[in-house]
């Protein structure tokens, strides 16, 4: 990638996730941050403005994928060009000199709610309270100055909204990690440098089968194997108006750039609107940067 700033869409208000893994990725703190309350809006601003890129969850450790994002992006048009897996860590975030005693409520969204539940059930005085997303949680703390209301979101988001944390890495599973994909409209022209550096070795496909021949699924994996594609992950999702028929979402990894292309080619007439959703690298599993000014902590180990 290159080193000029670029405009990211994120699904959340800065602070969140989506931010810490959109930096990394890029390896660039100047990113300029789109924020979007939803996922459906972050398709419509990366469709629209074609300088934007967007970095999109899609599955999870603890909670597996995000299903309709699936579908979001096989309708969009838009190309995965990159991936990258953030290790997800939740801070217990209040204003400075509130003490969890104080604290009535604690404000997050549902996924990171149920990430932390174990970890709330030794305050029952605590009533945990849904909203739209972790980050803008804890910058409406800070705004309204609400003293009695807690957060769950990232240290970025803390770190931002200068709130004390009363409780560090409160998840249940320390393995717990989050997949993202970076998307675009420019895609091609970026998969090609990456070609041409030998860089794609990941692709994610979407395709459907006939209901009425058995075994097709198995066929289309046999093919795979042969042409030696690994599959890392597949999900079926079903289609809409017709009824037990789906739609399987497939994520190979190959050594072999051609070897891949000929493995599409021997699946082909096997499936229904076989579709290419992105070429791209495969992600390193990394962890948040350290912020500033903040005391560093001994990573769990791998």
């Amino acid at each position: 990638m290159s080193k000029h700033k670029k405009k990211v869409a994120i699904q959340g208000w800065p602070g969140a996730n989506h931010e810490i893994a959109a930096k990394a990725f890029f390896d660039d703190n100047t990113i300029e941050i789109l924020p979007c309350l939803t996922f459906t809006e972050l398709f419509e601003a990366v469709k629209k403005d074609r300088s934007i890129y967007g970095i999109v969850a899609i599955e999870n450790t603890l909670v597996g994928s995000l299903l309709s994002n699936h579908t979001l992006l096989k309708d969009s048009g838009l190309v995965i060009i990159g991936e990258y897996k953030l290790r997800i860590k939740h801070q217990f975030l209040a204003l400075k000199g509130q003490t969890i005693e104080d604290i009535k409520e604690v404000h997050s969204h549902p996924m990171a709610i149920a990430q932390c539940e174990e970890y709330f059930k030794q305050f029952p005085h605590i009533k945990l309270i849904e909203s739209d997303d972790t980050a803008l949680s804890a910058k409406l703390i800070h705004d309204n100055q609400t003293k009695g209301i807690g957060a769950i979101a990232s240290e970025l988001a803390g770190h931002m909204y200068k709130l004390n944390t009363l409780a560090r890495n409160i998840e249940t599973n320390k393995r717990n990690f989050t997949r993202f994909l970076i998307i675009s409209d420019k895609g091609k022209t970026e998969v090609d440098d990456l070609l041409r550096e030998n860089r794609v070795n990941k692709a994610s496909i979407v395709f459907s089968l006939p209901l009425e021949e058995e075994g097709s699924l198995s066929k289309v994996l046999t093919i795979l194997a042969f042409y030696n594609i690994n599959l890392t992950k597949i999900q079926s999702l079903p289609i809409v108006g017709k009824e037990w028929e789906y739609l399987f979402y497939v994520d190979i990894t190959f050594n072999d750039y051609t070897r891949y292309l000929q493995s599409l080619d021997a699946i082909r007439p096997l499936c229904h609107k076989l579709k290419t959703l992105g070429e791209y690298e495969k992600g390193k599993q990394s962890y948040p940067a350290q912020l500033p000014n903040q005391e560093t902590e001994e990573e769990d180990e791998e």
